[in-house]
């Protein structure tokens, strides 16, 4: 684990954007059951850990990605943060979101791209990359060159990275799935009897049966 990975992991504990509950677990969106939850939006109510979050993902964009023209954001999550990255690094910004409006010009990518642009999107969080990478193939579709993926926290499910790398997309993060867990182990957040259980849950997350 790098520092930085550790350093992010330990901001999103310390105001609870990540939470660990191995003996009551969540329930997603999706209906998976799961014994964590990231909510790396809540950074943004920090404006500290705001900043430093803009300035990590500003960095690794311009030392991965200089010749960038554009950023885009996914929505809804990654809007502000996508935002706050491109008026950082003096670029374009636009954002994707999930379906196209029913009226108006129904858009699907909203702000001005040129033909051609070079895009790195932004991203908060990345589970099974379904949504992620729908938006990478909006940019695609409207002629932009993806260059690359950059997100705040991913969940490294198996199935998610073998999806972006069918779709030919790189994916790096600030912080994961790993780093969180060690880190709610060295400040006794969990016990070590919890892992056993996080490991497994994350090894097949749809199918995971928390009263076995």
């Amino acid at each position: 684990m790098s520092s930085l990975e550790q350093l992010v992991a330990s901001k999103l504990l310390k105001i609870k954007a990540v939470k660990l509950q191995p003996a009551n677990p969540f329930t997603w969106a999706s209906g998976w059951k799961s014994p964590f939850y990231c909510d790396s939006r809540k950074t943004l109510s920090y404006p500290a850990i705001r900043n430093f979050i803009k300035l990590q993902l500003a960095r690794i964009i311009s030392e991965k990605y200089e010749d960038a023209t554009a950023i885009a954001g996914v929505a809804t999550g990654a809007i502000p943060q996508g935002a706050l990255v491109a008026d950082e690094l003096g670029l374009p910004f636009v954002y994707i979101r999930a379906t196209p409006k029913d009226h108006g010009l129904e858009n699907l990518i909203e702000g001005d791209l040129k033909p051609g642009a070079k895009v790195v999107v932004i991203e908060d969080l990345i589970s099974t990359g379904g949504s992620s990478l729908k938006a990478v193939q909006a940019l695609r579709n409207d002629g932009s060159e993806v260059l690359g993926m950059v997100g705040i926290f991913t969940y490294g499910f198996p199935i998610a990275e073998q999806k972006f790398k069918d779709a030919k997309v790189e994916l790096t993060t600030l912080c994961n799935y790993e780093a969180a867990l060690e880190e709610a182990l060295r400040i006794k957040y969990i016990a070590p009897s919890d892992v056993a259980t996080l490991q497994e849950w994350r090894k097949d997350p749809a199918n995971w049966n928390p009263n076995k």
